[in-house]
């Protein structure tokens, strides 16, 4: 998809500001140059001013930044466009207003599904945000009550990527058991035998590999654990099974044979215990015949160094969220005591070790809104002001890369997109302010000016 640059007139340059570019050395640029879809120059004003010419339209920055389109790496497109604006985290914190909203309604048809779809791709491109990954639809989710995750939602994405309805590009990962319940082994073959998934839409859809849930999350002591909950047990992985090695040996031969049919594998894996069972899972995988799978493991929410070391061996990513620390130490405190909290969401750590680390909201669970992951990522800061991990803080240039160039490393498309550079893909999120500047903790309060996908504006404030 890489585009060849020439010095035809650009069709939108956007000069005097800061160009982000998120190239391998961080380059910061004045301006940009946009041409068919894709980056033509990122220079000086100068140097991008030639490309200028009687049809370009040229938009002053007066100092605002210009970064890469943003790419939400776990996010539940259909899902969020049925809640929105109500969130899952407020509800488990009680941070909301007033009662629980009521369940939506079941989606039961394609126009149903189809607006959510479209409702979540309008709220994103306010936000900037140019790409995402649905983290699970499939034939194990066909007769779920809330009828986001089955199967036809694939279809739905499909279909709408085929009409050029789609404001944002979508990655996809298949299901194969029920979402935040149980899998077997069974069934994840019989899926990879006979569940054939739509064909990708180059550019805006693809469904890249499977999903699998190996355990619950520490709050409710349902993670897989080492170190005992405050009653003495130690949860459970979510595979068939009747005792604890059956279930590892279940999800193990998940992971292999999903390996071996040339898949990605996401696994939902938050327990230390679960963490580092998956881990190994998947390094064995990759060894066995040295496939750049770029498997991942989702939340991570207790990680031993032990295990993020084995990671970093292996090329296995890390996809978190960093705004789940920030609100729920307290209640994994409660469950498996402070000492758990020295080796929880240790992003820091990760980079640190060499662990490729995608930062996401998991939307309708946390808000979309990645200015507010990065503030928390930065800061370790939750809204009652409390710093929470404060060895785990990362700096700001690293949790932009986050949540642009790494995730595009996740889906594969690291050549075309995540970065600001010339022949790759004009998606651009264009933020209101000098994004250097700003207090970490002030971010979420500067707009997001302009949204361009494929060289096309899709929000303008």
């Amino acid at each position: 998809m890489l585009r060849n640059e020439s010095q035809d007139e650009a069709d939108l340059v956007l000069t005097g500001g800061q160009v982000h570019t998120v190239d391998a050395a961080d380059r910061v640029a004045e301006a940009i140059a946009v041409r068919g879809g894709a980056i033509a120059r990122v220079g000086t004003a100068g140097e991008v001013a030639p490309l200028i010419g009687r049809r370009t339209r040229v938009v002053p920055l007066r100092g605002a930044s210009v970064l890469p389109g943003i790419n939400d790496s776990h996010l539940h497109g259909v899902w969020l466009g049925t809640m929105w604006p109500s969130l899952l985290m407020d509800q488990l914190t009680g941070g909301g207003h007033g009662d629980p909203p009521a369940a939506p309604a079941r989606l039961e048809t394609s126009a149903d599904r189809r607006a959510a779809i479209l409702r979540t791709g309008a709220l994103l491109a306010t936000l900037g945000i140019t790409s995402y990954t649905e983290p699970g639809l499939g034939p194990g989710e066909d007769d779920g009550p809330s009828g986001c995750f089955g199967s036809a939602a694939l279809r739905d994405y499909a279909d709408l990527a085929a009409e050029g309805l789609l404001t944002a590009r979508v990655t996809t990962l298949t299901l194969f058991g029920e979402l935040d319940g149980a899998s077997s082994p069974a069934a994840l073959l019989e899926g990879l035998r006979g569940f054939a998934p739509p064909a990708a839409v180059p550019g805006w859809f693809r469904v890249a590999g499977v999903k699998v849930f190996a355990d619950g999350i520490p709050p409710m002591r349902t993670a897989w654990t080492d170190e005992p909950y405050e009653d003495g047990t130690y949860g459970s992985l979510l595979v068939d099974g009747g005792t604890d090695d059956e279930r590892e040996a279940g999800l193990v031969a998940m992971i292999d044979a999903a390996h071996a049919a040339g898949h990605q594998i996401g696994v939902h894996a938050t327990g230390s215990r679960a963490t580092r069972v998956v881990t190994r899972a998947l390094a064995a995988a990759l060894a066995r015949d040295g496939r750049d799978a770029r498997h991942y493991l989702i939340h991570g929410d207790l990680l031993h160094p032990a295990t993020l070391k084995a990671m970093a061996a292996a090329g296995i990513g890390l996809n978190t969220q960093a705004g789940i620390p920030v609100a729920t130490e307290d209640l994994l405190v409660a469950a498996l005591g402070r000492e758990a909290a020295a080796y929880a969401w240790p992003v820091g750590d990760a980079l640190a070790t060499g662990v490729p680390l995608c930062l996401s909201s998991d939307a309708p669970v946390l808000t979309p809104d990645w200015r507010a992951g990065i503030a928390a990522a930065v800061t370790r800061q939750g809204p009652d002001g409390r710093v929470r991990g404060a060895a785990q803080r990362v700096a700001l240039a690293r949790a932009l890369r986050a949540y642009t160039i790494t995730p595009a490393w996740q889906d594969g498309a690291e050549a075309w997109k995540g970065s600001l550079e010339p022949g790759k893909v004009a998606d651009l999120c264009v933020l209101d302010g000098d994004l250097l500047r700003t207090e970490p903790g002030a971010l979420p309060q500067v707009p997001v000016r302009m949204t361009v996908v494929d060289g096309r504006v899709v929000h303008e404030a």
